[in-house]
């Protein structure tokens, strides 16, 4: 088969019998959306045809925002809007001590908060839920292998940083783990980490903590550069489609999350849905994200670097 993008959206069928499954996830993510019968034939047509509900093609975003700055007490924080969807993410970070199974790397955990407001279904256990598998695959596919959190260790094996990354979702119409992908991505390029002198450290002892000076005034800036972006394709009849809205998942059968960075390596993949894939058709979902994921990065960039300059000129 072509890896030609745009020849892999017409691959598919709705009785795929063989699952390629990775950190499965299950689909409760999914928000409810009541449609008649023609509205779902209209979003099935729109989608076959390359002209969906709202104008875009399948392979296009909607439109993306950026805001940096917005939490005051944070490290870094961001606001990112792609369409109706809204997140916020912030970054603490905070001295800890590394794993004793990694002792020259920091840490990053991730914490996901589903706003009750932000849809009916987000409600009680239903929001925690998804909050704790939204949670899991950021940290898998931003973090898995998409960085290298050694630039966070000060002394091997007793000191080094810890980044607590915060997201909240604000409103949800659809496509969550790219946009908490990108509001991550946006808040670590808004980081900035203390710089640190370390006064003493006794290299034979495994207990004694060395002392560390933290600097209050000389940050230096969390890089970014191979932090990837979340490409998820959704599959709605026998097409996939990126940024999917709510309308739009509520006929999905799949979707499919993969990670993408810079330099395009594949950092992450991960797999909703009951529907099957053949593994033959992975190599062309690989190459479509890696098409898309390069768009989405230069828009997002762009967007970020004019957040930042709004940010110093007020």
């Amino acid at each position: 088969m072509s890896a030609d993008p745009k020849s892999f959206w017409d691959y598919g069928s709705d009785d795929d019998d063989v699952v390629v499954v990775v950190n499965h996830q299950s689909t409760k993510g999914k928000i409810i959306v009541g449609l008649s019968l023609g509205e779902k034939n209209f979003i099935w047509g729109g989608i076959a045809q390359d002209l969906r509900c709202d104008g875009r093609k399948q392979l296009t975003y909607r439109p993306i925002n950026v805001e940096t700055g917005v939490i005051p007490q944070a490290n870094g924080s961001a606001r990112i809007k792609i369409g109706g969807t809204d997140v916020i993410a912030s970054v603490k970070a905070e001295l800890g001590r590394p794993s004793s199974s990694r002792p020259d790397h920091g840490k990053v955990s991730i914490h996901v908060d589903c706003s009750a407001t932000a849809a009916p279904m987000y409600q009680g256990k239903g929001g925690e839920e998804l909050s704790s598998e939204l949670a899991l695959a950021l940290q898998k596919g931003l973090f898995g292998a998409g960085i290298d959190l050694s630039s966070l260790c000060i002394v091997e094996g007793k000191t080094c940083w810890d980044l607590y990354i915060d997201c909240l979702v604000v409103s949800s119409d659809g496509n969550l783990l790219d946009a908490l992908g990108a509001g991550i991505k946006a808040a670590l390029s808004d980081t900035g980490i203390p710089q640190v002198k370390v006064i003493a450290a006794d290299a034979s002892s495994s207990s004694d903590q060395p002392e560390i000076d933290v600097s209050d005034e000389e940050f230096l800036q969390f890089d970014t550069s191979t932090v990837p972006v979340i490409i998820t394709l959704t599959k709605v009849g026998k097409h996939y489609i990126v940024d999917a809205t709510a309308e739009e998942e509520s006929q999905m059968s799949s979707a499919t999350s993969i990670s993408v960075n810079r330099q395009g390596h594949i950092c992450g993949l991960t797999k909703r849905g009951g529907a099957g894939l053949d593994p033959s058709v992975i190599h062309d979902m690989i190459s479509v994200a890696k098409y898309v994921s390069e768009q989405f990065l230069n828009k997002l960039d762009s967007e970020i670097a004019a957040a930042q300059a709004r940010e110093e000129e007020s």
